[in-house]
């Protein structure tokens, strides 16, 4: 850490000092066309919004498996496993899931939760990525309610340069010391059939197995027999199966592709309380717990169209049918005999229905505007049982339905300065209509250099707790309100950033400037609506708001690549629901950085990815002394590190990858935030890693 931040104002001031150095734009970025927020397909050296890319090579060099591998690398992003669940959140801009959305192929991914939001992403596979976009900032013009930090978009891979590509592959992981060739670690196995069958015809498949048999650390598992709270794992076993397929088509002015995705999920959690069940007579006891499993079924299916009309109409128009569920199974488990007894089960949560999206563009007879026209229909019918929330006994089941219309255009005023304003309605069934605004401007100076700013909003819609919580009896009162208004977000973005070639030295860099503002308006918070009794709902009363600047440099010389980044951001929560209040802003540092080196003479490269999370503050009601007073309750900064190399035989046909996940064996960081006081230490702190882990995967190449 102490050499990162000298390393980065070294190279800007490398940056400043070559002038007259020939640009090298052509050869930096070009490969990277992006499709996430724009009009047409375009490279990102063009695109008036700043994307983020995250390549195929990363997620390899990662050995990546979930979306959770490779985001815990990004700046602004921090990820929060969940070991009682077995879910992975995240927060952008210290905000939760709720508020940005998940896309595969710009189409918002269905969970048991939500649409696009509160996606575990330990549920996503990358198998089939070929690259991950990442947009930050409100994008409701774009991508519609609850896009108030950004968005993140999967691009799957659609096409191939053989006729056939196979590809096996195996990969075996510790978890921490803990490993066993069936019983322990994590184990995935995985396949990929691609056939190109002519120049019109492209065909793929694949299918991924994923068993975490569950980190136990001073636990026994599920088969011990003693009430002493050793029982179960401290993270919960999972198993994941994914079947992926896809069939496209290619002409002259048609293109059509159809995805399927199948997602099945099994986490089972042991109950630490055994009942002994010890009988005096015989001094013999029967053992049993309380145990649950959790079942996952995810259905995706996605068809798009696209290509031209009226010989100048371009269009993608994309229709998905998508369902995912989450069911429960209760019941008493025998130790000794390995026995389920008093089964009982049960839908948990639940979303399904239909989604379309559709753009248009080309109207003006112009090679220098263009106009999108663009509709978003969704009719998503959700259910959550009365034990996955606390609910008044009833199951709760809602339909949303939403249609929205937007328009956006491309406005090039000179050959440098460039406008794209955006506007969308949001017709509901649940809420009043809305509207949600965007202006983007990119700016060419002399010398290459490229300024973007972009303004926009979105509204961000209440979820099933605050809209039906009722949780009431005689030491309790707490209850949702079906008549919230949606959360308003609004944001700025700037960004300023050039590429540079140092001729003599072969050096090429590309650093960046980033500047945010983001604003939450009528944040949902739990109130205090009656005094005595004691009585709590759900209100649009409080304000969230965060500033912050990063600065990042991606460095290339011959056959070493390193990317760095460092990111200082204050957050502000006016917390009016609890009457008296603090609104300080708080600031917190991230900073990460990853280094990549290729010997091409042995076929190897070798990887190192750093990222450090600084010590995050927040203020919380103390009421452990006399007088109630709000204080400054801290989460413990930590530092993480993976590192891997990659070597490659017999050409391209066989590729070994040898890594380390958790370099520094973290486990547990200090948490004031936790529940037990600020003053307490009664928890544990929370759970971050389960140590240092170690992992191999062996993958063939079959191209023919």
């Amino acid at each position: 850490m102490k050499l990162l931040l000298p390393l980065l104002l070294f190279t800007c001031y490398c940056v400043h000092a070559q002038d007259n150095a020939i640009d090298s734009t052509q050869v930096n970025e070009l490969d990277d066309v992006v499709i996430t927020g724009q009009i047409n397909k375009q490279h990102v050296d063009k695109s008036v919004f700043e994307v983020k890319v995250i390549k195929r090579e990363t997620m390899d060099n990662l050995a990546a498996n979930t979306l959770a591998d490779v985001l815990n690398q990004s700046l602004n992003i921090t990820i929060q496993p969940n070991p009682s669940t077995g879910k992975s959140s995240v927060q952008l801009f210290g905000l939760d899931g709720q508020y940005f959305k998940i896309l595969v192929d710009n189409i918002p991914l269905i969970n048991d939760e939500g649409l696009g939001n509160n996606t575990d992403l330990t549920q996503i596979n990358l198998d089939d990525i070929e690259q991950i976009e990442i947009v930050e900032g409100s994008m409701g013009v774009q991508y519609g309610s609850n896009a108030v930090t950004g968005i993140i978009n999967i691009i799957t891979k659609k096409s191939s340069r053989y006729d056939w590509e196979i590809k096996p592959y195996i990969q075996e992981e510790t978890l921490g010391t803990e490993y066993g060739f069936f019983d322990q670690g994590r184990h995935i196995q995985s396949i990929k059939i691609a056939h190109d069958i002519n120049e019109h015809w492209y065909a793929d498949a694949s299918f991924t197995r994923n068993d975490f048999t569950g980190y136990a650390n001073e636990r026994q598992g599920k088969d011990h027999p003693f009430n002493d709270g050793l029982r179960g794992f401290e993270w919960l076993p999972k198993q994941q199966y994914t079947g992926k397929a896809l069939l496209k088509y290619t002409g002259k002015n048609l293109n059509v592709f159809y995805r399927f995705e199948y997602f099945d999920e099994q986490v089972s959690r042991y109950d630490s309380l055994v009942r002994e069940n010890y009988n005096s007579s015989t001094q013999t006891s029967r053992p049993t717990a309380s145990d649950e499993i959790f079942y996952s079924d995810r259905m995706f299916h996605h068809l798009n169209l696209n290509g031209k009309f009226l010989t100048q109409i371009d269009y993608d128009i994309s229709l998905s049918h998508q369902q995912q569920s989450r069911d429960i199974e209760r019941y008493n488990y025998r130790i000794y005999t390995g026995e389920k007894t008093d089964v009982e089960t049960g839908e948990y949560q639940s979303r399904k229905g239909v989604y379309s999206r559709g753009t248009f563009t080309g109207f003006l007879d112009s090679q220098k505007y263009n106009l999108q026209l663009g509709y978003e229909l969704s009719n998503i019918n959700g259910f959550s049982s009365a034990i996955a929330g606390d609910f008044d006994g009833e199951n709760i089941e809602r339909r949303l339905e939403s249609y929205d219309v937007f328009t956006t255009m491309e406005l090039p005023l000179t050959s440098r300065f460039s406008l794209q304003p955006g506007l969308r309605t949001m017709f509901s069934s649940q809420f009043d209509t809305q509207l949600a605004y965007s202006l983007s401007a990119k700016y060419d100076f002399n010398k290459n250099y490229q300024l973007r700013a972009v303004v926009g909003s979105s509204p961000r819609n209440p979820n099933y707790d605050e809209l039906f919580t009722y949780f009431v009896d005689i030491n309790h009162d707490v209850q949702g309100n079906a008549v919230l208004n949606p959360e308003r977000g609004f944001s700025t973005f700037l960004h300023l950033k050039k590429s540079f070639h140092l001729n003599k030295t072969g050096i090429r860099l590309a650093p960046k400037f980033s500047a945010w503002y983001l604003d939450v308006q009528d944040r949902i918070e739990l109130t205090v609506v009656n005094q005595s009794p004691l009585a709590y709902q759900y209100n649009n009363i409080d304000i969230y708001r965060t500033h912050g600047a990063s600065l990042t440099n991606s460095i290339a010389y011959k056959r070493l690549k390193l990317d760095m980044g460092l990111a200082y951001a204050g957050q502000s929560k006016v917390l009016h629901s609890d009457g008296d209040y603090n609104d300080d802003y708080l600031y917190a540092l991230q900073a990460n950085g990853n280094i990549s080196y290729n010997i091409p003479k042995w076929n190897l490269t070798t990887s190192l990815y750093y990222k450090y999370n600084g010590p995050q503050y927040q203020f919380l009601l103390d009421t452990t002394g006399e007088d109630t007073q709000f204080i400054r309750a801290e989460q413990e900064g930590y530092s993480w590190m993976d590192a891997s190399l990659k070597k490659s035989f017999f050409g391209e046909s066989l590729q070994l990858t040898l890594g380390a996940r958790n370099l520094f064996n973290l486990t547990r960081i200090a948490n004031q935030t936790l529940t037990g006081g600020v003053h307490s230490t009664a928890n544990n702190g929370l759970l971050i890693g389960y140590g240092r882990s170690y992992f191999l995967k062996i993958l063939y190449n079959l191209n023919i």
